[in-house]
This record gives structure tokens, C-alpha cells and sequence, in this order.
């Protein structure tokens, strides 16, 4: 059984796709196939049920993922090691971001980092919140930077970056010639919430829970899955919301949005660095990890 084979295999299991898989390990789709099928053989067992487009894989193909994960990810972390012994300072850092600090903090953050270890092969994945908790359960990557501590017991949550949300809404709507917004309009108003798992959107509950308000009590309008698809609603005039203001600069700069404080509340949270509290950790992830707590520190 090589590596390649089970690269390939995680990758398939990882995007439900063949195509994508295709993409991500620079095969052909057909080449992709093939090992999946050489490694079914050698299984002798189906890991992937497929019907038409979709690949679903099997009870085999959720147990096998977990081992194949485990295996590529000591191969990882044994290559960055011998690397680091012999000074070459090569290796890969994969890492994952939910989608504020992901799109907003980490790119900047990790140029820095990148000047100290030039030699160094960065993977960054984004997605919400949830989704990074999970792909550090799954070992799909070591550490992430996520917009909400969740209750988690096999994960360490540091304190990284401070990040203010605001009330975002459309240009002509007619809350603008108000100085402040109380709770009781905002229960009011058409409200665009995240999907669920977002860090933004667990934020806001909490927030409101603190408040006495429940979510249901909120005239929720839509639930988007991005905050691109949520901004761009605003700008529509589809309704208000509450977002990072990291991700309304170049809107207020064009006049796209306006913000508008609630009275009386001002509205902070923290982004967390994440990362698995009984795994040692790579050597390049142990150094990313110790950069982001010195830029922390100088930041403050």
C-alpha cells in the first residue's frame, strides 16, 4: 500500500468528488479512479458506493479514512523532522481557517511567518467554523484559527486576534437617519443570519442568549452560507445582519453598506488558534504556532 494511493483516497473521501479529487492531487480523473480501484483490490473491499456524480463512501471507507489520515500524517510530520535535522527547513504547514480570520487575518499573517520560513509549503483551508473543528478531529489538518470556542474536550483554544462585529445595512434603507438601533428594533427587522456552524452566527446567538433574546424570536429572513453571499444580500437592500467589520471595508469605502450601532452595546470576540491537545505537534506547526502567540503578543 503506498502513499499515493492513500492520498488519492483521502482526497476522494474528503471532497465526495472524483473530479475534484482529480484537481487537487493534479491527476487525471481517470488515473484517480484507477488508484482507487488498485487500492479496493489490494482492500479487497468497496470504499466508495457511486451513483452517477455522487461518491458516497461506504461503512469500510469511513474506517479505512481514519487510518489512512493517521498514516499520512506521521509521514508528514517524520519528513519535516529529517528536514529540520539536516537544515533544509522544508516541510508543509496545513492549516485551516473559518472564513473571517481565514480570508481577512491569516493571509497577511502568514506572509510574515512565510519570511522566516521561505522553504516552507503552506495549505490553507477555509470554512466555517464547524468545519475546521472537523477537519482537526479527522487530522486533515494540524491547527486552525476559527471565529468561536466551542465546546471541544480533545482541542486547546488560545485567544489570538480580537475582531468587532457590526450592524450592517443597505444604503437607502430607512434606519439610516437613526443615531442608534435598541434590541427591540432588531428583533424587527429582516435579519440575514450565517448557516449554522459559522463563527459569526454562534457569536451572535450567545450574544443575544446573553440578551435574554432567543434566535427564533429574531424575524429571520434567510440563512446564506458565506459571509459573501450575506454582504451582497445587504447590498441588495434583501435586509440587515450582523457581521465582521474586517469584512465590510472596501463596501463602506464604496458606499455599498452603512453600519449602525445598537444602543448601548458594543460587540467583540475573540479568534482562536486550535489545535489538538494530545498530538505533538509537527515542527513547522509548532514554530506557526509559536510565531502566532509572539505576534499576539506584540500586537497588544
Amino acid at each position: 500500500m503506498d502513499f499515493k494511493k492513500l492520498t488519492v483516497f483521502c482526497r476522494v473521501y474528503e471532497y465526495r468528488s472524483f473530479s475534484e479529487a482529480a484537481k487537487q492531487t493534479h491527476l487525471t480523473q481517470p488515473s484517480v479512479s484507477g488508484y482507487i480501484a488498485s487500492l479496493e483490490e489490494e482492500l479487497g473491499t468497496r470504499l466508495f458506493d457511486r451513483k452517477g456524480r455522487k461518491v458516497k463512501p461506504t461503512q469500510t471507507g469511513n474506517l479505512f479514512y481514519k487510518y489512512a489520515r493517521r498514516i499520512l500524517s506521521i509521514k508528514e510530520e517524520a519528513e519535516n523532522e529529517i528536514n529540520l535535522f539536516l537544515g533544509r527547513k522544508k516541510g508543509e504547514l496545513k492549516l485551516g481557517g473559518s472564513t473571517i480570520p481565514g480570508q481577512y487575518v491569516l493571509p497577511k499573517f502568514l506572509g510574515k511567518f512565510k519570511s522566516f520560513y521561505p522553504n516552507v509549503k503552506i495549505s490553507l483551508r477555509i470554512g466555517d467554523t464547524k468545519h475546521v473543528i472537523n477537519m482537526l478531529l479527522q487530522d486533515e489538518i494540524e491547527i486552525g484559527v476559527v471565529g468561536a470556542k466551542i465546546p471541544e474536550a480533545k482541542l486547546n483554544f488560545i485567544p489570538f486576534a480580537r475582531d468587532e462585529l457590526v450592524l450592517a445595512i443597505p444604503t437607502n434603507y430607512f434606519l439610516e437617519k437613526k443615531e442608534k438601533i435598541s434590541l427591540d428594533t432588531l428583533k424587527s427587522l429582516p435579519f440575514i443570519l450565517r448557516e449554522i456552524g459559522s463563527g459569526t452566527r454562534i457569536t451572535i446567538e450567545r450574544f443575544l442568549a446573553e440578551k435574554g433574546i432567543d434566535i427564533n424570536q429574531m424575524n429571520v429572513i434567510a440563512e446564506l452560507g458565506s459571509t459573501e453571499a450575506v454582504r451582497q444580500a445587504v447590498i441588495a437592500g434583501m435586509g440587515v445582519s450582523i457581521l465582521s467589520k474586517r469584512a465590510l471595508e472596501v463596501e463602506l469605502k464604496a458606499g455599498l453598506i452603512k453600519i449602525l450601532p445598537l444602543n448601548n452595546i458594543s460587540l467583540w470576540r475573540d479568534f482562536y488558534l486550535v489545535y489538538p491537545k494530545q498530538k505533538t505537534l509537527s515542527p513547522f506547526t509548532q514554530a506557526f504556532l509559536d510565531f502566532a502567540l509572539e505576534f499576539k503578543e506584540k500586537e497588544k
